[in-house]
């Protein structure tokens, strides 16, 4: 009998043992949420779109949440080892990571074998940014206009350089060049920010960089601007035509940026977040500085989210599929 007593017992205690380290495994509730600093992965070096937008948001959420949150910054070729790193995270709201249409859609269809899925191991939280590319060119690069630069690449078919940050940037020069018949040799940058460098030290000749970063170097002679990717011309620089205009017609890429957590993550922190982000871009002060930098607001919801990334991703495998663009 005793020895029936003592195996209850062991029994017992190893029940409460298995349930507790069950709970230490287990998401904080909802309520409790959070309990440590979060941290905010992000794809690009310092001084790129995906920093500027976690750093947008950052001091505000922390403010929000009362906890920390710390952005880190993991750069890589078309940012693959934040997002890797995001996507194996635990599922406890303490791990989010900022996304682009580079991470979350065109990579989908650019590399044979991803370590993540774009679609399946995230938790879509919101939109935040979007802006235009421009195609920039070098202020010792010759042509002054899109036309001229066109007919110049195709006398010397292979004799200049473009630069390319991410997989977006990939992606919009890939088309360009397959649209208007030109054949430029494609240098890679670990993220926008040494791509500028590079093209206002001459070392390309071209690059797609966003509106908010080549803004202040076009107004001051830094960089030459041949024509905006996107369907519209845009107001920070309303003399710069689209590049659909000036003879490519149909070509249109913007670039967004969106706040996602790991799949998994439970859907009251997800609405919880979404909230607090959405509360962050009411405030009128943000929304002018994001908008005089030349990007627009989208705040959309998580369900909202995840349909624009399933027509994304199935609009860039056909794009790239087209213009015949290997896959990595």
């Amino acid at each position: 009998m005793k020895r029936i007593r003592r195996c209850a017992v062991l029994f017992a205690l190893g029940g409460l043992l298995l349930m507790g380290g069950a709970s230490l495994a287990a998401p904080p509730p909802a309520s409790d949420y959070p309990q440590r600093p979060i941290r905010l992965l992000t794809p690009s070096p310092p001084g790129g779109p995906s920093d500027f937008a976690a750093r947008l948001i950052a001091p505000k959420l922390s403010e929000a949440l009362g906890q920390n949150v710390v952005v880190d910054t993991r750069q890589s070729v078309n940012g693959i080892i934040a997002t890797e790193i995001a996507a194996k995270s635990a599922p406890d709201g303490l791990t989010l990571a900022i996304g682009n249409n580079g991470t979350h859609v065109i990579n989908a269809s650019l590399y044979r074998k991803l370590p993540y899925d774009p679609l399946r191991d995230f938790a879509p939280i919101t939109q935040m940014i979007t802006a235009a590319s421009v195609l920039v060119g070098s202020p010792k690069f010759s042509p002054r206009t899109f036309q001229e630069l066109v007919a110049a690449a195709k006398k010397d078919p292979g004799k200049y350089n473009i630069g390319v940050a991410g997989a977006q940037g990939q992606i919009t020069t890939a088309v360009l060049k397959f649209a208007a018949g030109m054949k430029l040799n494609d240098i890679p940058y670990k993220g926008s920010a040494p791509t500028e460098i590079a093209v206002m030290s001459h070392e390309v000749e071209l690059a797609f960089l966003s509106v908010p970063v080549v803004t202040p170097h076009v107004k001051a002679g830094r960089m030459k601007a041949f024509g905006v990717s996107t369907a519209k011309r845009v107001p920070l620089i309303p003399d710069v035509p689209t590049i659909a205009e000036s003879g490519v017609p149909g070509f249109e890429f913007g670039n967004w940026h969106g706040l996602f957590a790991p799949r998994g993550t439970p859907e009251t922190i997800v609405r919880r977040l979404h909230k607090e982000v959405a509360q962050i871009f009411q405030d009128k002060e943000l929304r002018a500085f994001v908008i005089a930098r030349g990007s627009d607001i989208i705040v959309n919801t998580p369900d909202e989210f995840s349909v624009r990334l399933k027509r994304d991703v199935e609009r860039f495998r056909k794009l790239i599929a087209d213009a015949g663009i290997p896959q990595l």
